[in-house]
């Protein structure tokens, strides 16, 4: 956890004291939600900035730090028009809080569910426009996010030598003959790790592949790096269109991957097919449809 935060520190989003969000609070007096996962709170910053500063309630076990981190690497780095974006957290001892830009008009399911208001169907159509756009982004990114995950660094890096400068490309060049323990040598993974590393670096490759209907459904995604669906192995370069004498870049590719399929015992198994939906995406917070209720 240690070097993750300093890790954090050198990146975005900006690592916050609990007396800076007491400040900014009013010690935690506007009071705009709470439920199981913790309460939001309405600040504002010195610049004149609203934030909606979400405390959570924690619990120090290694899962909820595994959830913490997650949120901070993940939405903190990811800057696009449709997402809520991440400006600073709270990582001290009796106070954990991940700081949101501030939505003035609150949760979507407010106005869709329980408001007096009655929305118009072309702004309906407009916010489902919108959070497309923000899952879509988040989904398509996914695997570069991995890659940066796995390295600790960024993924283009000229101050880098030549061989590793675009980290995404050498990673496939390690992998495809076998070589990643270098890899793993490289990115400081230890031996205990290994099968982690393994299992993340195949993900990576699946959701970067050049065409879109061979890339794995976010849920499919989940399970694999959960170790709880087995992972073909990637046997086409998701590079070859971008270095030259590359395969055909409109020839259809078969997925080697499965479809996911829950059977009658509840257990998990898999069909094979050629082509499957990418419409599924991870369900990230949204501008439309943001955190301010917590769940």
């Amino acid at each position: 956890m240690d070097k993750f935060l300093n890790d954090m520190e050198r990146e975005k989003p900006i690592r916050f004291t609990t007396q800076q969000l007491r400040i900014a609070t009013d010690i935690f007096t506007h009071l705009l939600s709470s439920g199981g996962s913790g309460a939001v709170y309405k600040g504002v910053f010195g610049n004149g900035t609203h934030v909606a500063v979400k405390v959570l309630n924690w619990s120090p076990d290694k899962r909820t730090e595994e959830q913490f981190m997650a949120e901070v690497s993940t939405i903190g780095r990811i800057h696009q028009f449709n997402l809520v974006r991440l400006y600073c957290f709270c990582f001290e001892r009796h106070l954990r809080a991940l700081v949101y830009e501030y939505m003035p008009n609150g949760s979507f399911d407010k106005f869709l569910f329980h408001g007096s208001k009655i929305l118009r169907f072309e702004k309906l159509h407009e916010i489902a426009i919108g959070t497309a756009k923000g899952i879509a982004y988040l989904h398509e990114d996914f695997g570069m996010l991995l890659f940066e995950i796995i390295g600790r660094r960024r993924n283009l890096d000229i101050n880098i030598q030549d061989s590793q400068d675009w980290f995404a490309r050498w990673v496939w060049k390690k992998f495809e003959p076998g070589e990643l323990r270098e890899l793993m040598v490289v990115c400081g993974i230890e031996e205990k790790d290994k099968e982690r590393a393994e299992r993340m670096v195949k993900v990576a490759l699946w959701c970067v592949q050049y065409k879109p209907e061979v890339r794995p459904l976010m849920s499919v995604v989940v399970r694999m790096l959960e170790g709880a669906a087995e992972i073909p192995r990637p046997s086409v370069n998701p590079f070859r269109n971008l270095m030259p004498g590359t395969l055909h870049p409109n020839k259809p590719v078969g997925s080697a991957f499965d479809s996911e399929r829950t059977t009658a015992s509840g257990l998990i198994s898999f069909q094979t097919v050629t082509e499957f939906s990418v419409m599924h995406a991870t369900a990230f917070m949204t501008k439309y449809e943001i955190d301010i209720v917590c769940t």
